[in-house]
């Protein structure tokens, strides 16, 4: 698990002093006295000679202090066998999405293909170690909380020990090939999702569609060579089951590209559109390169949110919310989010309160850039847009035509965000929705509302929509609060590694991209 207790660090380092440096003997009598000293002066020395491993050196020194100077990987008898699992792991972690090499891994092969006859010497002990939080650093923590924010990331990021996790690996090998909770439960889907990409680009990938520049769509009947590109590759991505090379738009193809419409959250028109093919053309290299992006942005999230009794979930680029309840979705709903201008801001709050027949403090912001010049144009503009002074500033009056809608769900925050409903129903029959200032407009909100406070505080639905309509603002607590995290993912896998992939509203993969493409390990 990634937050360790502190009151078990005892315990775990215990464990690990046994079972880090020591062998078991034939008669399975672990022997403390086989460990091997060392002077801890020797360390600088390593780092000087492998200089490019010195971005763990504060990790290395906390291992080998609590260890007090001991061999970890190494005793009298040799490598103890947890090396092998952890090498293994290296070798392969392209399926992580890890796209930079080891350093010093030529050396490190050398080390391990040493079966017999291995030296049990401190530079051995320190590569070895050195491959460790190589690996923790690049599978389960990802770049760095400074870096991860310069990225518009805002989410709270687990705070974890990877010197204390060692001493649950050593205790149980088997824990780095089994366990899947090291990160939400999405990282393990985008990573099948990505063998799958990483497969069909093994295999050649697929070719661009050559969409006719004269035509404007193609629907079912009509006979094209570029229908036939199309209809290949939905099958290389297994939107079709079969690619039986016809040119014709049939029925079956149309229900593939139904399929693939449907995935990503698309209306399923039955129409191939220039722009639906210019998506279709774009390479598998870059696909795989997105779901890289976004399975590092799953190692910044703690995987412990998913325990909580309730949470609602907002993915920004999906124009998606989710509400849960023990994991499991209880309610979804399309969204609004920020425009380019007016970006939602990626971060989490507690749900506290709802409030019904809401006001709209209107911002600061927007009365100098939208409501006073519509003022100074016509003299009844707030009477005419159901506003009023107050304070100083302009809130507008309850009711139907209220730009939060009738509803408002609040979780406090230095962004002023929060969900609301929205008298501008038609906008969520966009497929691209960001037109917002900030705020998530939710099309299900008297849904969402009517589930949260069933399931809280027992309020009817009836008594629900009197309150949205009561034109008083009324504002009811919650007895318990829900984490609301807006998040921002452009590929999503369902549990058969099917990939979605969504538009990058805010232009963000390329930058985290070039951090992980580019960073010196």
């Amino acid at each position: 698990m990634k937050n360790i207790k502190h009151k078990m660090l005892i315990g775990f380092l215990a464990l690990f002093i046994m079972a880090s440096s020591c062998k078991k003997k034939s008669d399975g009598v672990i022997t403390p006295e086989d460990r091997i000293s060392f002077d801890s002066t020797k360390l600088e020395t390593f780092f000087q000679q492998h200089p490019d491993f010195r971005k763990y050196e504060k990790d290395i020194n906390e291992l080998y202090n609590k260890e007090d100077f001991h061999f970890v990987w190494y005793d009298k008898d040799g490598r103890v066998d947890f090396a092998e699992v952890l090498y293994s792991k290296v070798n392969g972690i392209k399926e992580d999405g890890v796209v930079q090499q080891m350093p010093y891994k030529k050396e490190v092969d050398e080390l391990f293909a040493k079966r017999q006859g291995d030296k049990s010497t401190l530079e051995n002990d320190l590569l070895v170690s050195a491959m460790y939080f190589y690996y923790t650093n690049n599978v389960l923590a990802g770049v760095d909380t400074k870096t991860s924010k310069q990225t518009g990331w805002y989410l709270p990021r687990p705070n974890v020990s990877y010197v204390d996790y060692l001493a649950e690996l050593m205790k149980d090998p088997e824990k780095l090939e089994k366990d899947e909770t090291e990160n939400i439960s999405q990282y393990y889907l985008l990573k099948k999702g990505l063998k799958k990409y990483q497969d069909i680009q093994a295999k050649g990938g697929w070719g661009m569609v050559d969409f006719p520049a004269n035509v404007k769509t193609f629907k079912e009947g009509d006979t094209d060579a570029a229908i036939a590109q199309i209809r290949t590759r939905l099958f290389i991505t297994g939107d079709l089951t079969t690619d039986n090379k016809s040119n014709v738009f049939d029925n079956e193809l149309k229900e593939g590209l139904a399929k693939y419409e449907t995935r990503h959250n698309r209306k399923a028109d039955g129409i191939i559109t220039g722009t639906l093919a210019k998506e279709l053309s774009i390479p598998v290299e870059q696909r795989i390169q997105t779901i890289i992006v976004n399975m590092e942005r799953c190692r910044w999230i703690d995987p412990a949110i998913m325990n909580a009794p309730e949470l609602v979930a907002v993915n920004i680029p999906a124009y998606k919310l989710n509400y849960l309840r023990d994991g499991k979705t209880v309610l979804e709903s399309n969204v609004v989010v920020g425009k380019e201008l007016n970006k939602t801001v990626v971060f989490s709050g507690l749900m506290s309160y709802i409030v019904f027949s809401p006001y709209w403090n209107i911002p600061k912001s927007i009365i100098e850039k939208e409501i006073k010049p519509g003022m100074d144009k016509n003299s009844n503009y707030l009477e005419e847009k159901n506003m009023e002074w107050n304070d100083g500033n302009v809130r507008q009056k309850p009711g139907k035509a209220n730009s939060l809608g009738l509803v408002k769900f609040m979780f406090p925050n230095s962004n002023n965000i929060y969900l609301h409903d929205t008298p501008s129903k038609s906008l969520f029959n966009k497929e691209s929705r960001a037109f917002s200032h900030g705020c998530v407009r939710v099309e299900k909100a008297r849904d969402l509302a009517v589930a949260i406070m069933d399931e809280q505080n027992k309020m009817s639905a009836d008594k629900i929509d009197v309150a949205m309509n009561a034109g008083t603002e009324q504002s009811v607590s919650l007895k318990r609060k829900i984490p609301v995290y807006i998040s921002y993912f452009t590929a999503w896998a369902d549990k058969n590694g099917n990939v979605n992939f969504y538009e990058d509203v805010y232009n963000r993969d390329k930058r985290l991209a070039q951090l992980l493409y580019t960073k010196k390990k």
